[in-house]
């Protein structure tokens, strides 16, 4: 595992990651809406996206089209994206001492061009480390669904990524279940802050509530407690 130290900023990181259909992108404007009426200032992003170039690199990632990303371009892709939204986005937002919610981060690479791409998962850290500049969220939140409430909201594939089969899914899934249980066992291949898993397939006001618990939680610890 890289020792090397992390960047430690006045603000606090959120991730929401997870499977494809655990509801991110409604969690993620339900609690910056929540953040807001506290007071505090809240920076949202998507990843990869986010930025000028990381648009344009969401497009080529999830596009439809004959181009053919090697599982390793892909990836390199995705840290590209990300590269960018760190320097535009989420570093200067953390150093004013904001509240930075991302929906995805580097774990999402872990579980998609890793555990289930075949790509090591050292590797992807290592990358990952890299693109990053050594910011890692202070909480990730894993939504957790299973594949059968996954296919039914979001109504079959929408994209590139989403076109590949039932088991490459299969194995995104237990990538995440994965990298929170070798982070516990102290084996995990970049040194995440902590990762709450949550059944994501219950009402979204109760997956929220659960959100804010474990938020509420975290800020009252400090940062990467």
């Amino acid at each position: 595992m890289d020792t090397r130290p992390e960047i430690r900023l006045p603000g606090f990181f959120l991730s929401l990651d997870g499977p494809d259909g655990g509801g991110k992108t409604t969690q993620v404007a339900q609690l910056s809406a929540w953040l807001g009426s506290l007071g505090r200032e809240v920076v949202t992003c998507r990843d990869p996206g986010g930025t000028p170039l990381g648009n344009q690199l969401r497009s080529i990632l999830l596009d439809r089209s004959k181009v053919e990303i090697s599982p390793r371009a892909e990836m390199l892709l995705y840290m590209a994206s990300r590269a960018q939204l760190v320097a535009e986005t989420i570093r200067p937002a953390l150093e004013r001492g904001a509240f930075v919610l991302s929906d995805r981060y580097l774990l999402a690479n872990i579980a998609y061009q890793g555990y289930a791409g075949g790509i090591p998962i050292a590797e992807v850290a290592e990358v990952g480390r890299a693109a990053t500049g050594g910011i890692f969220p202070d909480l990730t939140i894993i939504l957790d669904v299973p594949p059968d409430v996954a296919r039914d909201r979001t109504g079959g594939a929408r994209d590139r990524i989403e076109d590949r089969p039932a088991s490459y899914h299969a194995r995104v899934r237990e990538g995440f279940l994965n990298a929170d249980r070798d982070r516990k066992a102290g084996l995990f291949s970049y040194d995440s802050g902590p990762i709450v898993v949550m059944d994501a397939s219950a009402d979204p006001a109760s997956v929220s509530a659960q959100i804010r618990s474990e938020v509420e939680r975290a800020l009252a610890n400090g940062p990467r407690s």
